[in-house]
């Protein structure tokens, strides 16, 4: 039933006009909307919708993720474009900051300007 929908996705802001330019400048994600409530943006066939609040605390864990076909070119370019990945002590790359599974899944982990924590990973 709903594995035939559309994915909405959902993370807290504090700054809107922040977190436009990092999702739409630096992920390439297109503007949909901004209401006092939210700000919408579209990756690929899914929606993200950014909930405008006035403070939280960013949760510890990934909060959304994207599977891509080859992590180390899409960190790369993410780099290029001034994304910051993290660097956690346990990560095998400090270079591009990319952790392998035992099973050999590979993830890399940034935040946004709130401190959400986002991914980007290859799966086998």
């Amino acid at each position: 039933m709903l594995s035939a929908g559309k994915l909405i996705g959902f993370v807290p802001t504090r700054d809107s006009t922040r977190a436009r330019e990092f999702y739409e400048g630096k992920l390439g994600f297109q503007f949909v909307s901004d209401d006092p409530f939210a700000l919408v943006m579209r990756a690929g066939k899914n929606l993200i919708r950014m909930a405008k609040v006035k403070d939280f605390t960013p949760a510890q864990y990934t909060v959304l993720g994207w599977e891509v076909e080859n992590i180390e070119v899409m960190v790369k370019r993410l780099q290029e474009r001034g994304v910051v990945f993290e660097k956690y002590p346990f990560v095998q790359d400090q270079t591009l900051g990319i952790w392998t599974a035992p099973n050999g899944d590979k993830v890399a982990w940034f935040k946004d300007p709130d401190g959400n924590v986002l991914s980007v990973s290859r799966h086998l």
